[in-house]
C-alpha cells in the first residue's frame, strides 16, 4: 500500500505489549485503572457504548485517522490489524459514518477486539446482533467516501486523549482509558493490588473508613466543628 507523503502516513508495524499483560488488563474495570491515571488518559464521555450490555474490551491500540466525510483508512485498517487489536479512530467529522455492518463483521471475523471511534458509525443493530463492541460518538445512516487521505499507525487524538500505536486501551460501560505501553506493567501491578484490597474489604469497613476520612476533611477545612 502506498501513500502520498504530504497527505497520508501508513505504518503497518508496531510494537505491542505482551499478550499476558493485555489479558490481565481485561480483568480490570476502567474504574480500577482510572485510580492510577490522570485526566489526559481518560476519554471524554461523548465516546460511549453504542449497544448494551457492552462487554469489556482490552487490547493494543491500532490507530487510524480518517479525512472529513471519508472512511478509506478505517476500511483498510481491518485487513492489517492483528487479532486482539482495538481499532481506534480519529474521524474527520461526526456527520458521515466511517463504517457499517459489513466492515464490522469482517473486522470481527479477523479477530479485531472492537472499534473505538471519535466519530459516527452505522448499522449498529448488526454489530449488536453479532456481539461486536462499538464505542463512538453516535450514529449516522450516511456513509463516507473512500478516497482518503488519512493515516494508519500514527499518534492520534480520540475522545480528547492522545493515543499512540501499541498503547493499551480498555473500554467498558464505565468509560475508556488509555495506558501508555511503557508504563503498562507497573500500573497493572498497582491496580491489581488495589482491586484485591478492595475486594477483601466489606461495606461496613469501607463505610467506617470513608466517614472518618470525610469528617476529618470537613473539620480540617473548618466546614464543621
Amino acid at each position: 500500500m502506498k501513500a502520498t507523503a504530504s497527505t497520508a502516513s501508513i505504518k503497518l508495524t508496531m510494537e505491542r505489549p505482551p499478550k499476558h499483560v493485555v489479558e490481565a488488563f481485561a480483568s480490570l474495570a476502567t474504574t480500577a485503572l482510572a485510580d492510577f491515571l490522570k485526566l489526559e488518559s481518560v476519554m471524554r464521555y461523548a465516546i460511549r457504548p453504542l449497544w448494551t450490555p457492552m462487554p469489556r474490551v482490552a487490547g493494543p491500540a491500532f490507530t487510524v485517522r480518517t479525512a472529513r466525510h471519508d472512511n478509506l483508512m478505517l476500511h483498510a485498517a481491518i485487513y492489517h490489524a492483528e487479532p486482539g487489536d482495538v481499532i481506534v479512530v480519529q474521524a474527520g467529522d461526526d456527520e458521515m459514518a466511517v463504517a457499517g455492518g459489513n466492515v464490522c463483521a469482517v473486522a470481527q471475523r479477523r479477530g479485531v477486539a472492537g472499534f473505538v471511534i471519535d466519530g459516527v458509525i452505522r448499522d449498529v443493530s448488526e454489530s449488536r446482533a453479532n456481539g461486536f463492541p462499538l464505542f463512538a460518538r453516535g450514529l449516522s445512516p450516511l456513509p463516507g467516501g473512500k478516497d482518503g487521505p488519512g493515516d494508519i499507525g500514527t499518534p492520534i487524538r480520540c475522545g480528547g486523549v492522545k493515543v499512540n500505536p501499541g498503547d493499551i486501551l480498555v473500554a467498558d460501560e464505565e468509560g475508556i482509558v488509555v495506558v501508555a505501553r511503557a508504563r503498562a506493567e507497573a500500573l497493572l501491578k498497582d491496580a491489581q493490588a488495589k482491586a484485591a484490597k478492595d475486594a477483601a474489604e466489606n461495606l461496613d469497613e469501607w463505610e467506617r473508613k470513608h466517614r472518618a476520612r470525610v469528617e476529618s476533611t470537613l473539620r480540617a477545612h473548618g466546614y464543621i466543628s
